[in-house]
């Protein structure tokens, strides 16, 4: 299966979910992640959906060749920001044994982002069993305060 392609739709939507935050009003669970781009070194924000596992922070990223998850991957720090409060965080890649309970945890702790990961053709029917499948594919983070 070749990687998915991102929408048409979801640069202006990150767009528009950035500028929120940026005026303090922060919309449901969804975070800023900011993180040095890897060419240029110039801060790049992305939303995300951060969640709370066994005492963990952890992020996934549902395209393998996103820039955000590229330049997390280089620069392993960044901020986590919600509304106008930010956390300097490091990125911790998981291997795909230790992603695969943070995978089949995720349609039940980020229920929207199930519609997201169907969208991208990754899940059909969003079950848990399909998440943990995607472990090596997709990227998975956990995000430790720094």
């Amino acid at each position: 299966m070749s990687d998915p392609k991102p929408p048409a739709w979801l640069k202006p939507m990150n767009k528009v979910m950035m500028a929120m935050h940026r005026a303090g009003i922060a919309p449901g669970p969804v975070r800023v992640l900011t993180v040095p781009g890897r060419k240029s070194g110039e801060p790049r924000s992305t939303p995300a959906t951060p969640f709370t596992l066994h005492d963990g922070l952890y992020v996934v990223g549902g395209y393998a060749n996103a820039d955000w998850v590229l330049n997390a991957r280089a620069a392993g720090a960044g901020t986590v920001t919600r509304g106008r409060r930010a956390q300097r965080v490091s990125f911790v890649e998981l291997s795909a044994e230790q992603a695969r309970p943070v995978l089949r945890a995720f349609p039940d702790k980020v229920p929207r982002g199930v519609g997201f990961f169907k969208r991208a053709g990754l899940v059909s029917r969003g079950s848990a069993d399909e998440f943990e499948a995607l472990a090596g594919r997709c990227a998975v983070f956990r995000l430790e305060p720094n």
